[in-house]
């Protein structure tokens, strides 16, 4: 299967290969092969002729990157032009005949692979690439059909680790470039380049480094000749061995496209799908490799339930009994406000959905929320005006208020530096520290940490033309830099530290939204976040939305903190591991010594297994269908592709099997059933029903009333759906328990009008040892996704504090690596000390999770406005 394309078999019914040009001064006509075409004008010939169903065979070119020329594989005869034309650098001009399959054009084909296969070892079939291979298939299709070669080939010691994710065969490679190109252009990060002469070219990287960027995979899979492999899925399986589904991928809130491929019920690769709205054929390196958890030895595949000997394997009815039995007590000692629910963020709309409903509109608790003390209010998330990833490319300038997209949301990174760089779009930083993307930024607007409302209002006001002005002057250049553009300004909204509250960061926003056609992209991290706030995971917020005793649900920190004074004595958590991903670890521990039951739904025995009384197991990303919602709000569909071992159950049932238990059928049998559903309860999510999730390639948005282009069905238009994100009131009015559509238009409130306001930092004292945390989460870290998945586990960088160069004396540490002590007001951890220029002098930097204790989360208060820290030497 072509990963390029979706196989015309699953294309939508009223779908066209090829959308008309409509004539005009942009529009040019030309001959290909005798065939009258139009094209916009300065398209390059190979495309054009691709898209009217002509293949020019080529290795060099990639439709995402600058045309070289480098192969000459894809020559071409134009009239009127001397001698073959590559097509790949020719841009199409008026009146243009162009001959792709005549004589001279086939020999010269030939000599190019003849040439190309004069030192190409004929190892297909021990090449991973054997079977999927351009040079294998262009080769029957385009060569001479036989070797006039006969001496001894080249050949080099193999292979050689350009990471420990890539490994180079060099005499395979038949410098086409796409790989250094990408590296380069793409990424931004060229680590790989071309050295040697001639026959002894080869892909090198600088001495004593690696190719160590977040992107590497992306080469291995646009190498045309298997010259790059990749380490985990070297030798494992065939191409005509492997089974394959198009799905989303989870790891981040991007939801990038792929195609997931296993062998023998066990996933092997996860390839790039170009969704041009999305990903664009890109995939992070996280994300392309760490799949390996699925398949986990650590997985829970049985129920469990807490017995004399501590967790014990159960039936599922067993289970569910005690689950229910615990949930009865809770509701009739001290009602629906003592029951919580943690945790969603990682499944699906429809496992969000019914979990959802079990929680509001079955046991009646408003005490839910998806975010683990990591992300946003979710009335901020939802009543900002939402801008879309495609947006990115035709704004008048990008904003970034939030964390390192490189580290946390990798391929929106992508996204913005190709909008940065290559269409020229203003980029302003507002940061605490420097990003992967301050290189290539017009303006970096630094703050010190806890006091990102301070710029941004001064930014704003200078915006509207009040004068305000820097020391720096970075204010004014940002507003230079925006000056005469027109379109919306899109903010990159997320939090930059985990270090502070979320008070400074929605003041902050609040701030920029007062700007006029400003539109904000949510920088939330985990996979399917936003779907879960969209389905009711969060506690309610506005007109109608409170809970049964009619006050408003708790958060995320007030659940852990009403568990801790003993109001809340019943959590379910649906699949977080708290004391690694909580900002405040002081604050979990207290609340679990004082909760009375826990029921983990999960797939590992996390750090709540010591605590819970029923671990209720489930299926996982690749287990099961379903769909997930990204951060723009586009809601695409999650294929089931290996079935799951033990007695797993889709998130969704166990929700189902509870409610029944507890008195109410929700009548639920399939996932098309919940998804029909959702499009019939939730007016935000109206027509986004099974038909138009399974039909959609790129996903609908929602409401998709707001975004017809982005609709493939004709049926799935004309819907008028308000903008209500909470499908489910968690009052209990029906008897029966069913679902209770909310009214269309409450929408949510302005953001300036929440109502917590952000409290000044107080001043960071005369102390010589004193800094302020800067926490945030990094790609490689040691939670489940890289510590379970074997290629990605070595790549774990491990606890370190990280400071400013000229901070290093200041604290008396005579070179990094040494251990330092940390103290802030809660606590004091010991770890090795480092040095980057990206941090600001007098504040620090700790990544998140990466260790099981030593960690920012056992230093941070989550009710302190920053963190201070003393670092001092241990001797």
């Amino acid at each position: 299967m072509s990963v390029d394309r979706v196989p015309m078999s699953q294309w939508p019914s009223d779908h066209r290969y090829v959308i008309p040009v409509a004539p005009g001064p942009d529009v040019v006509t030309l001959t290909i092969d005798g065939v009258e075409v139009q094209a916009p004008r300065g398209e390059l010939l190979i495309k054009v002729a691709q898209e009217h169903g002509t293949y020019i065979p080529r290795f060099c070119w990639h439709e995402r990157m600058k045309p070289v020329g480098m192969c000459r594989m894809c020559l071409v005869e134009v009239e009127g032009m001397r001698g073959l034309q590559i097509s790949c650098a020719t841009p199409v001009v008026d009146g243009m005949s162009v001959r792709t399959q005549s004589d001279v054009v086939k020999s010269a084909q030939d000599g190019v692979l003849e040439f190309l296969l004069v030192n190409h070892p004929l190892d297909c079939p021990v090449c991973d690439r054997g079977g999927e291979c351009p040079l294998q298939d262009q080769t029957l299709a385009f060569g001479p059909g036989e070797s006039r070669f006969v001496e001894e080939k080249r050949h080099f010691e193999k292979p050689i680790a350009l990471s420990d994710l890539v490994l180079l065969d060099r005499e395979r490679c038949i410098q086409c470039g796409r790989c250094t190109r990408f590296a380069a252009e793409i990424a931004g990060d060229p680590q790989i380049d071309f050295g040697g002469r001639g026959g002894t070219t080869e892909v090198i990287t600088y001495p004593g480094e690696k190719f160590d960027s977040y992107f590497s995979g992306n080469t291995v899979q646009i190498c045309p000749v298997g010259a790059l492999t990749a380490s985990s899925y070297r030798f494992r399986a065939r191409p005509w061995d492997l089974q394959t589904v198009e799905t989303s991928c989870q790891t981040c809130s991007v939801g990038c496209r792929g195609a997931l491929q296993s062998t023998s019920n066990v996933i092997v690769r996860l390839l790039g799908v170009d969704s041009e709205p999305v990903n664009q054929g890109w995939l992070c390196d996280k994300g392309r490799y760490g799949f390996g958890w699925v398949h986990s030895p650590d997985r829970v595949r049985a129920p469990m339930v807490r017995g004399s000997n501590g967790l014990e394997e159960a039936s599922w009815p067993e289970a569910l009994d005690a689950a229910t039995a615990g949930l009865r007590l809770a509701l009739e000692r001290n009602g629906p406000s003592s029951i919580a629910m943690l945790g969603g963020a990682r499944g699906t709309n429809e496992d969000a959905y019914v979990w959802g409903r079990l929680a509001k509109g079955v046991l009646g608790t408003d005490n839910v929320d998806a975010q683990i003390g990591d992300g946003l209010p979710a009335e901020v998330i939802l009543g900002l005006p939402r801008a879309l990833i495609s947006d990115l490319d035709r704004a008048r300038g990008i904003v970034l208020l939030g964390p390192d997209l490189e580290e946390e949301l990798p391929v929106l990174h992508l996204r913005v530096r190709r909008a940065a760089v290559d269409l020229g779009v203003p980029v302003v930083e507002i940061a605490p520290r420097a990003s992967g993307l301050t290189r290539e930024v017009s303006a970096v607007l630094r703050h010190v940490p806890g006091e990102a409302a301070t710029i941004a209002r001064a930014f704003a006001h200078a915006l509207a033309g009040n004068g305000t002005a820097s020391g720096d002057g970075q204010i004014e250049r940002a507003v230079d830099a925006l000056d005469g553009r027109e379109g919306d300004l899109v903010v990159v909204l997320g939090r930059p530290s985990l270090a502070e509250p979320v008070d400074a960061v929605v003041a902050a926003a609040a701030a920029l939204a007062e700007i006029p056609g400003v539109k904000f992209l949510s920088a939330l991290r985990r996979g399917n976040v936003h779907g879960a706030l969209d389905m009711g995971l969060a506690p309610g917020f506005g007109p109608g939305r409170v809970a049964v005793d009619g006050s408003r649900g708790l958060d995320a920190v007030g659940i852990l903190e009403a568990a801790a004074a003993g109001t809340v004595d019943t959590l379910i958590l649906l699949g977080p591991e708290l004391l690694s991903d909580f900002p405040d670890r002081g604050l979990v521990q207290r609340a679990f010594d004082k909760v009375r039951f826990v029921i983990a739904v999960g797939a590992f025995a996390s750090d709540v297994s010591a605590r819970a009384d029923v671990l209720l197991p489930v299926s996982v990303w690749g287990e099961k269908a379903g769909s997930a919602t990204n951060l723009e709000g586009r809601v695409m569909r999650l294929a089931r592709l290996v079935t799951p071992e033990g007695t797993t159950m889709d998130d969704w049932r166990i929700a189902s099997e509870l409610a029944l238990r507890l008195g109410t059928d929700f009548g639920l049998q399939t996932v098309a059933d919940v998804q029909d559903e959702i499009a019939r309860t939730a007016p935000a999510y109206a027509g986004v029903d099974s038909t138009l999730i399974s039909r959609a390639r790129d996903g609908a948005v929602v409401p998709i009333s707001e975004h017809p282009e982005e609709i493939v069905l004709r049926a799935a238009q004309g819907f008028s759906a308000g903008v209500s994100w909470e499908p489910i009131r968690p009052a209990a009015a029906d008897a029966d328990g069913g679902p209770m559509p909310v009214v269309s238009g409450l929408g949510a409130p302005e953001l300036y009008l929440w109502d917590r306001a952000a409290k000044p930092p107080v001043a960071i004292p005369p102390d010589a040892y004193s800094f302020r945390l800067v926490a945030a989460r990094t790609l490689y870290d040691a939670g489940r996704t890289v510590t379970s998945s074997p290629a990605l586990a070595p790549l774990a960088t491990g606890p370190r504090l990280v400071v400013h160069p000229s901070d290093l004396a200041r604290i008396g540490v005579a070179s990094e690596g040494d251990m330092v002590r940390a103290t802030s007001a809660t606590s004091t951890v010991e770890v090795p000390v480092w040095t980057d220029t990206a941090v600001a002098p007098g504040t620090c930097f700790m990544p998140f999770v990466q260790s099981d204790s030593t960690g920012p989360n056992e230093l941070v208060d989550a009710s302190s406005v920053v963190t201070e820290l003393r670092v001092e030497t241990t001797t």
